[in-house]
């Protein structure tokens, strides 16, 4: 039954996505649909109702997800992260699940704003960027100094929790890809949060379960690559569909009736499922380590990292090599090969995703620390 409505709510999202993307946020009775096949309880605790779904299991749904949209993914794919909110209290957790396991967290963490410590934890006040899913979410984490690691700058931040409607949302959002994911701006005025319900992004969970075992920082890395994946197989799909019976304005060949077309489509096929395998492969070897009783190592994390970072630009790599085969065709902004080139180029450009990952990764493999903070 799980499958057929997962499969019918793709049905859906094909319907919905053009809407999505005018009105450049997934809608909140599409995310409610969201929530009832499971996809934000996937790192809820299990002991507050979750599922605590193995992340190659969780990274798979994203990824048929964002074959039909890549924005829709985007969101989706921030059902992993309440594994973030496992170092929090346990009374508090308990209060955010008081209504049920399915949670959907938006997070704005930067740029770090002020916030005045009061008696019961901090005055926040300040605007931040890019809060994806904020208009359907059910909390909001906006950042504050007071992380570790860096001095609360941009490797440990404290993240502080805050119900939407305490906060102002600026509908902001105008960018050449993933413009329904709603990453929009977020405004706290005299915002008054317990310390309680503050945490270190990836700080030590109080909560003893395998999934809170597993790198919470490298965890969101893939959620968010994972998206670009979908959009390359998007771009692919089309190629391989399309391509074949759509003749040239000019009279000369069909697209697959073209060596170069064919050897380039293959050859990009050899490249995402390349990084794919990778991708998988780690999240896979990572998961099995937990479940074996011990611990993801520095190595395997690097590995979470340095593929995540390469799916990312492999992904996108594949969507510049469909376009530049598909002749003038790809240059209207009708023709669906734009928009999956702009959303195959945003995850990439997440900080999560650098080239910086590349070298941090070299230096763990080489057995020298990692050259960026936050690496797990």
């Amino acid at each position: 039954m799980m499958v057929r409505a997962f499969d019918e709510m793709l049905a859906e999202l094909a319907e919905r996505r053009h809407e999505f993307r005018e009105q450049r946020y997934v809608s909140k009775d599409f995310v409610a649909r969201l929530k009832r096949l499971g996809l934000y309880r996937v790192a809820t605790p299990q002991r507050f109702g979750g599922l605590a779904m193995a992340p190659a299991d969780f990274l798979r749904q994203v990824e048929r997800i964002s074959v039909v949209d890549g924005s829709t993914g985007w969101v989706a794919s921030f059902g992993s992260l309440l594994i973030y909110l496992g170092s929090l209290p346990l009374e508090t957790q308990a209060e955010l699940y008081a209504d049920g396991p399915d949670v959907v967290l938006a997070g704005a963490l930067l740029p770090i704003q002020r916030a005045t410590p009061t008696e019961r934890g901090f005055l926040v006040n300040g605007r931040w960027k890019f809060a994806s899913g904020c208009m359907a979410a059910d909390i909001v984490c906006v950042g504050i100094p007071g992380g570790d690691g860096d001095g609360g700058g941009v490797g440990r931040p404290r993240g502080a929790l805050v119900r939407p409607d305490r906060l102002e949302i600026v509908p902001d959002w105008d960018v050449v890809g993933m413009r329904g994911t709603g990453s929009f701006d977020i405004v706290a005025k005299d915002v008054e949060v317990d310390r309680e319900w503050t945490f270190v992004r990836g700080g030590e969970p109080v909560i003893d379960e395998p999934l809170f075992r597993y790198p919470a920082i490298s965890y969101a890395a893939q959620s968010l690559s994972v998206v670009s994946a979908g959009v390359a197989r998007a771009a692919l799909d089309f190629a391989e569909r399309v391509g074949s019976g759509r003749a040239s304005n000019t009279g000369a060949p069909k697209l697959a009736e073209r060596a170069y077309y064919r050897a380039g489509i293959a050859e990009a096929e050899a490249k995402l499922r390349s990084a794919r395998a990778y991708f998988y492969e780690a999240a896979d070897e990572a998961w099995q380590a937990i479940v074996d009783g011990g611990q993801v190592s520095d190595e395997r994390n690097a590995h979470l990292r340095l593929s995540a970072a390469y799916l990312a630009r492999t992904s996108s790599e594949v969507v510049h090599q469909v376009v530049s085969l598909s002749g003038a065709a790809a240059i209207y902004n009708d023709h669906p090969l734009p928009a999956l080139l702009g959303d195959a180029l945003v995850p990439q450009e997440h900080a999560f995703l650098s080239p910086a990952m590349y070298d941090a990764a070299g230096a763990v493999l080489m057995g020298q620390p990692a050259t960026i903070p936050a690496f797990r």
